[in-house]
C-alpha cells in the first residue's frame, strides 16, 4: 500500500469515527432533539437569558418543514463541495500538464519548460543574441 493510500485510509477512518462516535457514545441523549444544530441552540440560550428579546429581522425565506430545510442545507453543501473539487481538480490538472510539457521538452518542471539555454538557442533573432 502506498503512502498516499495509507493517508487516505486514515482520513476516511477519522471521518467515519467523527460521524459514528457521537451516536455510539450517546452524546445528546438527554436532549429532546440531540443534534438540532447551532441556530436552534443559540435561540434557546438567548430566550433563556433574555425572555423579552425580539429579533432585529426575520429570515427572507422560511421553509415549510424541517426536511426541506435539511435538503436545502445539503444542496448548499453539495454545491460548495463541487466548487472546491472543481478548483482543486483544475489546479492539479494544470500542474500535471506543465509537468508533461516539461518532460516532453526535457527541461525543468518549475514552469520554465519553454526556455532553452546555450548556443543552440542563439540564432541571431533573439534579443539575447544582440547583446554585446
Amino acid at each position: 500500500m502506498s503512502r498516499n493510500a495509507r493517508i487516505n485510509t486514515l482520513l476516511l477512518l477519522a471521518v467515519a469515527a467523527l460521524a459514528v462516535l457521537p451516536l455510539v457514545l450517546g452524546l445528546g441523549d438527554h436532549k429532546e432533539q440531540p443534534f438540532s444544530g447551532a441556530d436552534g441552540e443559540a435561540e434557546t440560550a438567548i430566550t433563556e437569558l433574555e425572555p423579552d428579546y425580539e429579533p432585529w429581522f426575520s429570515p427572507l425565506y422560511e421553509p415549510p418543514s424541517g426536511e426541506i430545510e435539511s435538503a436545502l442545507f445539503a444542496l448548499q453543501a453539495a454545491i460548495g463541495a463541487g466548487v472546491l473539487a472543481y478548483y482543486f481538480g483544475l489546479r492539479r490538472g494544470r500542474r500535471q500538464g506543465e509537468e508533461r510539457a516539461a518532460a516532453r521538452v526535457g527541461g525543468p518542471s518549475d514552469g520554465s519548460a519553454g526556455e532553452t539555454t546555450g548556443a543552440a538557442a542563439d540564432d541571431g533573432d533573439t534579443p539575447a543574441a544582440k547583446l554585446p
